[in-house]
């Protein structure tokens, strides 16, 4: 298995009993990286505060507020679109869990811990994995907009539509002309 490209692992027997609050950020070269990994035109800067909590029988908490500038293509031009992400996320891990079992438990669950390998939590991916989460999927340049694109529902576009010239002869071709 590769490094992750923002990898801060953690290891869970060297935390202290109660919350441990950590700083990171993404050097220039990692935001390159995974700027590549995630398809963006630029990953500008990534920092995040990881705040680790123990909670028992092995599991830990993590609760982790991240920000990110970010630059990626218009879908409609393909200008470079710059925004700024903040978010906030979760996470447990848990030494008994196992990538078997979150494979096997149905997508969407959000009670479903994270396995804790080899005793580390790599913080820096999972702020990585949550920013690609965040990601607009279709970011568009201001101002951009399909042309001949509609939204509307199909119900919507018939009603919207230029009459159709052919329906009169249609009408009388049935009989429903009154003719």
């Amino acid at each position: 298995m590769t490094q992750p490209e923002f990898s801060r692992p953690i290891r869970v027997d060297g935390l202290p009993p109660e919350e441990a609050v950590l700083e990171i950020a993404a050097e220039e070269a990692e935001c390159a990286a995974l700027a590549e990994r995630l398809g963006l035109l630029a990953l500008e800067s990534l920092e995040a505060t990881v705040r680790l909590e123990k909670k028992g029988r092995g599991v830990v908490a993590l609760q982790a507020s991240l920000r990110a500038r970010v630059v990626q293509s218009c879908v409609v031009t393909l200008e470079p679109v710059e925004s700024g992400l903040e978010a906030t996320f979760e996470r447990r891990y848990d030494p008994k869990a196992t990538d078997e079992e979150a494979e096997e438990e149905e997508l969407g669950s959000e009670d479903l811990p994270d396995p804790l390998v080899d005793g580390t939590i790599d913080i820096g991916e999972a702020v990585a994995e949550h920013l690609a989460l965040e990601l607009d999927p279709f970011p568009r340049a201001p101002g951009a907009s399909f042309e001949g694109y509609s939204t509307a529902s199909p119900e919507e576009e018939a009603e919207m539509a230029p009459p159709n010239p052919f329906a009169a002869l249609a009408r009388l071709k049935d009989g429903k002309d009154g003719a």
